[in-house]
């Protein structure tokens, strides 16, 4: 398949304002769906299983059929970064859906979020596929690159081990919230949403592309303010929430 590189430009672009557009309009309020749900009554709603598992899996399906139909030779160093991208989108599609308790979504989220992450596998895997460089020598900047991988991994292993703490801070059954505690909980309210951040800053880093930093601050502007508002959620329902904990990066916000 040839490059369409004004389409990736256009695309990466369009993926940096949406975020940005998300971040001044939610500045107030929050995406209706989890602990700030708020329904009209005829608002259809999808088991929440359900939902992550619909809505996660194109971003893992697209670069997949992007690789199987591709014909150009296969470089150690794009499929490398490609199944880097796709590791974590197994996780979330095949081991985090399953294993959640979370509250049922929106349809209209669910919809949304399943477009986008349709757009941003085809756009992450057209890119390193058939656009990113990669010579015989492309490890000659392996320092950046190994950088990069290191701090995915890193944020993985906190975003996966945040979300173990929080799936059994309540048991089968209980509906009532708990102060997260153990791992970066300690320090931050949404040590799930820090590793995810620190996850896709690591993909922007080793990739080194437009679309891989495109999708690093669009997560950024999704997220972070959702971890803001869980730590405006914590502080107001709880008295005896830690004062020094912070709500996206310890010691500092």
């Amino acid at each position: 398949m040839h490059c369409y590189e004004d389409l990736v430009n256009c695309l990466s672009c369009g993926i940096i304002l949406i975020g940005l557009g998300h971040l001044v309009h939610h500045r107030k309020t929050q995406t209706s769906y989890g602990r700030h749900m708020v329904l009209s009554p005829p608002a259809r709603t999808v088991p929440a299983r359900l939902a992550w598992f619909l809505q996660e899996i194109p971003a893992l399906l697209a670069p997949l059929l992007l690789m199987f139909t591709s014909h150009k030779p296969s470089i150690t160093g794009k499929h490398l970064l490609l199944g880097t991208f796709c590791t974590h989108y197994f996780q979330r599609t095949f081991v985090y859906s399953l294993l959640t308790r979370g509250r049922p979504f929106p349809l209209g989220v669910m919809v949304a979020a399943g477009f986008f992450c349709t757009l941003n596998g085809f756009l992450q895997g057209h890119y390193l596929l058939h656009c990113a460089h990669f010579d015989e020598e492309w490890s000659a900047d392996y320092r950046l690159f190994l950088l990069g991988l290191v701090l995915f991994y890193v944020g993985m292993a906190i975003n996966i081990h945040s979300d173990y703490i929080l799936r059994n801070l309540r048991k089968p059954g209980e509906v009532s919230y708990k102060i997260p505690t153990g791992g970066l909980f300690e320090y931050v309210s949404g040590a799930n949403y820090l590793g995810e951040i620190v996850e896709w800053f690591g993909f922007a880093v080793a990739t080194w592309s437009l679309p891989a930093l495109s999708f690093a601050v669009f997560s950024l502007s999704f997220i972070g303010p959702r971890a803001y508002y869980h730590h405006r959620f914590y502080q107001k329902k709880f008295k005896d929430y830690p004062k020094l904990r912070k709500a996206l990066i310890p010691f500092i916000f």
